[in-house]
Formats: C-alpha cells, structure tokens, sequence
C-alpha cells in the first residue's frame, strides 16, 4: 500500500508534468483536485481565481453540483464573502471550522448546508510577485478543523496552483502578443492570415473589406505621435463596435482587415462599409485637440471577385487604391476594370520616373498677356514629358504619377532647375519676361524644403527670386497644416517670390483662402472665361472677382482665354491679364524667346518691389 507522503509526491510529479506538457489550465486543476480527493477521503476540492475586476471565477470544482459553482461566479472578493472570497481579500488562509455559526458564511449557509458542506478552509494562491491570483478549499461534511495530512495536501495544492495559473498567464501573454494587436486589442496580422487561409480552405462565401486611416502621418507630424496612436486605438475600437459580427483585424499601422462570414451579396458589404464610416462621425478629443477621424474602404467578395485568399487581398486592395485615389473617406468594391487601371497607374509611375532619371521632364510656356497692348507680362511654366520616341505628351496623361509625393517632390524640383536655366538665358539675351510662374504641389510643402530648394536653384542659376511666381491649387491648402502652409507661402514672399492661387473659383472654399494665406495673385478658372459671353452669370462672378481683387490689393489673371470675344469682354470689365491659346498654346523655350524678342514689354529701369508683380502686368 501506497503511503500518503507518497501519493502527494506522485500527485505533485504528474501535475507538473501535466504542466510540462502544455495540458489546458482546467484540466490540470480537475485532476488535482480529484487526486486531492483520494488522498484525503471526505473532502470535497475546489480552485477559484480572480478576474480583474476583483470578482471570484471558479476553476476546478468537479465533486460540486454545477448550481452551486455558477452561484459563485462573479462574487466579488470582500471582507465577508466566505472562505475563498475572504482570503483572496486577506491573502491569508481562512478557516471556517462550522459555516452553520460563523458570520463569513451568514449569507450563503443556504446555499452550502443543503448540500453537507460543513466547514471549509481556503488559502490563498499567490504568484511569485505577491499578487493574488486565487483560492484553493478544501470542504468538510462536518464542522473540524484541518488534520495535519490535510494541511500538507493543501500545501503542495497551493503551490501547484500558482505555478499553473502563473504558467497560464504567460501562455495567454505570449498567445495575445502573437495573434492580438497591443495598441488596439483587435486580432493582428498573423491571426487575420490564418482565418483567411481557413475561410478559403473551407469553401465559405465571405467578404474582405481593407480599410485605412486618412491622414494618419499628418496627425502624426503635426500633433505627435502620441495623438497618432490614439488616433488608431479608437479607430480600432469603433470598427470593432460597428462591425460586431465580423473579424476585425488591425493588420499594419494604419491599415485594418475585416473579414465578413456569410457575405452573400454586395449590399451586405455596402451596408458594412457604410457602418464603419458612419462610426467615424464624432471627433477624437487628444490632449487639447480635435481629430475627426475618417477611414477609406476597399472591398472583395470571395467568389465573385478572387477564387483564393491571395486574388482576394489582391482586389480588395486595388479597391482601396482607387479609392483613396478618387474617393478618399469612402467606400470601393473592388471591378475588374480596377486592375487595367492599376496597370496604367504603375506605367505611368515607371515612365515618369524613369523620365526624371533622364532629365525629360521639361517646361512648356504659356505667355501671360497684358489684354489691352497683347504686351507678354510674363510666362507660366507647364511640365511635360519627352518620351524615348521625342513624343511630347502633357501632364494631364501623366497626373496619376504626380499623386506620389516622392515623384510629385522630384518633378518640381527639375522643373524649377530647368526653368531657372531658361530665365539665366534669356536674362543674359537681354529679354524682359517679367515673371514665370511654376505650379507646385502639396508635397512640396509636406517636406519642408521648398523655400530653401527655389533660393538655392535660382541662387545658383543667377536669377533673382522677384521673377519666380509659386503657383498653388486649393489642394495644396488641403493637403497640409494651415499654419505650415502658410508660412512656407510668408517666407517666399520674403525672398521676393509672389505666390499665385490657381483655378480659383472651383474649390470648396477659396474665399476663405484668401484670408487664411498670403496671396499676391489668383487666376480666375477657365470655366468662368468660357461662358463668359454666353451668360450673365460668369460675368457677375468675374467682376465680383475684380472688384474684390482690387480693393485686396490683389492682382488677377484670367484663364482659358479662346476667343477674341472674350478678351474684348474682359478688358471691357477692367481684367488686365490673361492667357490662353487665343495668343499662344504652351511651347518651347526656344519659341518663347521668339515671343519675348517680338512681344515682351520694354524693360523698366526700376525693378518691381520684391513680393509684387511688376505694375505693368
């Protein structure tokens, strides 16, 4: 026969083993528990832990009627709740000898006594950094206290306890870290991948949605990187919220992946994708500021849109591209003509960078003409692209590749090289041209640098920085910090460079622009010009536009002019500038010089002020 000491030893031995080997929490404790029970004939085990809301959530209890363990769950710890409740409070043993009399039990002995629960002895299970993390009981059919092998039982028990449940906890850690995301809590990458092999694997109709955050970086670079991350936490919260019912994972920094079980339509994943944009309405308050959040979508329904996972992620982020190209804060399903069309988008960016690796991108001038003496004022400088062939093509074809900034950054810089070349030239020739006016893009003023690089080119070239006009469309205002934006356009203007607001009339709020940015010159768009001797309605708006102009101290150009009606008509109303293919379509430099020999105003012994286009224009 076996003694005592010896089955505890060979409980402890299988138990650790069990632990050893990776056996599941609620198994190793039910097996503790019942080998417990058979050392100690008449004692009944139970384990309990305790969540973090300080609440007792039973573990192991196998010789307890199911009723009496789900009374116990959710009981919060406390100076009176029993045995085990009572010594998770302490962190002491508690041994309650007769539950019939003593106060800790008073409110439960209805629920222990019919079931000849007598007595009950807890003690808490303590990890290794003091914490306590659960109970271990022994229960007795009559009121006693402990014997001595029972004493030695519990323990072996306790300590058995902790290094399971220590065990556990970081098996679960370890477990979060590799399929959860910490920021957001949503499953991360490796977790979506294997959900979507096994959805694919299984046949099953589903949907993929990628969505990812706007303006992530702008937050991050204008706020800080602290309100870029609370950006993505609450994003992460809100789709979770809105998207319940699917599997929600954050799969790189400002991307998220929502597969969609039983997506048997479109309009299932329409309905979706509207809920996750909805759920992006109130604004994020982080440390004084407010940040709206938005998020554009990309969609694929498995089947329909990709036979397999990869085709699926594929299509679905085709979808998101195009979206963020042309409905950024919506939502896209993914169509096959998507794909053509991505094709053309990586053309286009092979071409133009290799392109700017040549030196062909180059300007192309359009004369900008002093309506009243057809006199050049000055010259605004269009890029183009010199295929391999000697084709010319415009940047209307190659505008896609412009939306990268890295290319958009590098086009502007060549193109201020090469137009600050041509002006040193015609300089030296002697040729009057005023100003030439070069179009720069949000990414100009996203890197910080723009200043710096046109004095630096045209310091270089030997050209003063009074004749280069900065051009800027409404969507370099949206695309960057207002303050940032504004400032870059001040200290240009300090270094003698005017700044022109282009297309003006179009955007969605360029009045307002003209109080928020200093502006020397707006160009009326060529919409208003077109119809303006069709309709009274353009021309109201273009003498408003004078009107408003001169009282601003402000110059005006007019764009799109066609024909000589037109220009008769705005000179009529007071427009003193225009430009159009009624004079001249964008040529050359070596054109241009003709144009200048012929038709550029005579040269002004006295400079125009730094900051001001000169009075003649």
């Amino acid at each position: 026969m076996i003694r005592p000491s010896g089955r505890l030893q060979a409980l402890q031995n299988d138990i650790l083993e069990d632990i050893a080997r990776g056996e599941p929490l609620v198994a190793c404790m039910e097996r503790l528990c019942h080998r417990a029970e058979a050392i100690s004939p008449g004692v009944i085990c139970s384990v309990v832990t305790v969540d973090d809301q300080g609440c007792l959530q039973p573990l192991a209890s196998p010789s307890l009627p199911t009723h009496y363990v789900n009374c116990v769950r959710g009981l919060p710890v406390g100076p009176n709740v029993g045995s085990c409740g009572t010594a998770v409070f302490r962190g002491e043993p508690v041994e309650v000898t007769d539950i019939a009399t003593d106060p800790l039990w008073a409110p439960y002995t209805g629920l222990a006594l019919p079931l000849g629960l007598r007595a009950c002895w807890s003690t808490p299970i303590k990890a290794r950094d003091g914490r306590v993390v659960g109970a271990f009981a022994f229960y007795f059919n009559r009121p006693r206290h402990a014997q001595l092998l029972e004493r030695q039982i519990v323990a072996t028990c306790v300590h058995l306890c902790a290094i399971a449940i220590e065990h556990d906890e970081v098996r679960t850690r370890n477990h979060r870290l590799a399929y959860f995301d910490t920021l957001t809590g949503l499953p991360n990458r490796s977790q979506f991948n294997g959900a979507i092999a096994e959805m694919s694997a299984a046949g099953r109709r589903y949907g993929l949605m990628l969505i990812d955050i706007d303006h992530l970086k702008l937050v991050n670079d204008t706020l800080g990187h602290a309100a870029g991350d609370a950006l993505i936490a609450e994003v992460g919260s809100r789709l979770g919220t809105a998207l319940a019912d699917c599997l929600t994972c954050r799969i790189g920094g400002d991307e998220f992946a929502v597969l969609i079980p039983d997506c048997e339509g479109p309009s299932r994943m329409r309905s979706l994708a509207s809920a996750a944009t909805a759920a992006m309405a109130l604004p994020l308050e982080h440390d004084g500021h407010s940040v709206v959040p938005s998020v554009t979508i990309g969609g694929a329904i498995a089947g329909e849109d990709g036979l397999d996972s990869v085709t699926l992620r594929q299509n679905a982020d085709l979808a998101l591209y195009h979206a963020k190209e042309t409905r950024r804060g919506r939502y896209v399903r993914f169509r096959r003509q998507l794909r053509s069309a991505m094709m053309q988008r990586i053309r286009v960016r092979r071409d133009v960078d290799g392109a700017l690796g040549d030196e062909r991108i180059i300007p192309y001038y359009q004369p900008v003409i002093r309506l009243d003496t057809t006199e050049v004022v000055g010259l605004e400088a269009l890029a183009r692209m010199r295929l391999d062939d000697g084709r010319i093509v415009t940047a209307g074809e190659f505008q896609d590749a412009l939306r990268d900034p890295k290319i958009a950054h590098r086009t502007t810089t060549q193109m201020l090289t090469a137009v600050a070349a041509d002006m040193a030239e015609w300089r030296a020739g002697g040729l009057n041209f005023q100003h030439v006016a070069v179009n720069v893009t949000s990414a100009d003023f996203q890197k910080g640098d723009l200043v710096q690089r046109a004095s630096r080119i045209l310091e270089k070239a030997g050209v003063p920085m009074q004749h280069l006009v900065v051009e800027v469309t409404e969507q370099v205002f949206m695309g960057g910090r207002k303050d940032g934006v504004a400032r870059t356009m001040e200290a240009l203007r300090a270094c003698g460079s005017p700044v022109a607001l282009d297309d003006f009339g179009t955007g969605f709020a360029s009045l307002t622009h003209l109080l928020d940015f200093p502006i020397d010159i707006i160009k009326i768009d060529r919409s208003f010009v077109g119809s303006i001797d069709s309709g009274a309605r353009s021309e109201i708006i273009i003498e408003a536009l004078l009107t408003m102009t001169r009282r601003l101290g402000m110059k005006i150009v007019a764009e799109g002019i066609e024909r000589q009606a037109q220009a008769e008509r705005l000179t009529e109303m007071g427009c003193r500038l225009g430009q159009g293919y009624l004079y001249s379509p964008p040529v050359p430099a070596s054109v241009i010089r003709e144009w200048l020999l012929r038709f550029a105003q005579p040269i002004q012994t006295t400079p125009p002020a730094a900051g001001k286009v000169a009075n003649a224009a």
